[in-house]
């Protein structure tokens, strides 16, 4: 099951209309936008189709309007989590918020995991009756359900042209621009679906902000070690942080501060000098070898009176065991 993926996985890479289209087919809802199922109880009755049953629809609650509303439905989500033992982390502080990208990242997090249990059958689901149980989940459906005035404002158009007077049907029709050039100033749904596309592109690029910004940070509290602050290569570094202008010549002064600091440390280093063990090896000398071992075994080797000769030869002056 897909409960840990990547964000380079190819479910995040999944559209907006797709996903809306995915809701509401599946819970037979009518949203316009993926920031509507902020509140969790759209998050809660997925999970409820995956897994019927598991989840108490009495305790979810399709009327949240406020913030401590929608976490009670989170918290109603999450023991879910803990009874299927699911891992995905739930940034309910962010999702409550209603931003388009928070929310749009976690339902398409959802579409994976429904997608991969059972294969994603939820054909034998009756999303009205289960939502009945919740609170709010009645008004819901009625709103979701198509709308039956405007059936009946339909049928009764003609009825209502033939009954009223000619007086009436001009005021209708002195009207009729008014009426028509009202959904041209509002833009439409292609100027809504711009503007949310536009939110969700805003959004990305803040996170991509926070990310470089955060990396800039961390190099800075690295260079501000007293270990190496005074480093040459530290402060260029330092240079180019906080440069106030992204002209080229601040990488060529830090360039240059590095490459001055290599000429100057070669000026001043010592000349190297000839070691003192070639010196030796040019002029050996002689070493008397003494091997104990060797003239030991010479010893051993001697007769008895050529033994006593020599001794005689070393030790004749002043000895008492020799006689003349």
């Amino acid at each position: 099951m897909a409960t840990n993926i990547g964000m380079m996985d190819s479910a995040y890479f999944v559209g907006r209309s797709e996903i809306l289209a995915w809701i509401n087919s599946t819970l037979h809802l009518n949203l316009s936008k993926v920031e509507e199922a902020c509140s969790g109880a759209v998050h809660c009755q997925l999970m409820d189709a995956v897994h019927p049953m598991m989840v108490p629809m009495h305790k979810v609650n399709f009327d949240a309007k406020n913030e401590y509303e929608m976490i009670q439905n989170y918290k109603v989500l999450q023991d879910v989590f803990n009874k299927l033992k699911i891992t995905k982390h739930i940034e309910v502080s962010k999702l409550v918020k209603g931003r388009p990208l928070d929310n749009l990242e976690f339902m398409q997090w959802m579409k994976r995991y429904c997608d991969s249990v059972n294969g994603g059958g939820l054909h034998s689901y009756n999303a009205l009756e289960r939502r009945e149980a919740s609170k709010g989940g009645k008004e819901v459906s009625k709103k979701s359900a198509p709308s039956q005035p405007s059936t009946k404002s339909s049928t009764a158009a003609p009825k209502s042209q033939t009954t009223h007077n000619t007086r009436r049907n001009n005021v209708s029709i002195t009207n009729q621009p008014v009426k028509a050039s009202r959904p041209s100033s509002s833009g439409g749904p292609a100027c809504d679906e711009q503007i949310t596309e536009l939110k969700l592109s805003v959004d990305s690029l803040e996170k991509e902000r926070d990310f470089y910004f955060a990396k800039l940070r961390d190099i800075e509290i690295l260079c501000q070690c007293p270990e190496i602050e005074n480093l040459t290569v530290v402060e260029a570094i330092q240079r180019i942080l906080y440069a106030t202008d992204d002209s080229a010549s601040v990488v060529a002064e830090a360039q240059a501060m590095i490459s001055q600091h290599q000429r100057e440390s070669e000026l001043l280093s010592p000349i190297p000098e000839l070691p003192e063990e070639g010196q030796k090896a040019n002029n050996p000398k002689r070493k008397h070898i003494i091997n104990v071992d060797v003239d030991a075994a010479a010893i051993t080797t001697l007769s008895p009176r050529q033994r006593i000769s020599d001794a005689s030869d070393v030790h004749c002056s002043g000895s008492p065991l020799v006689t003349y």
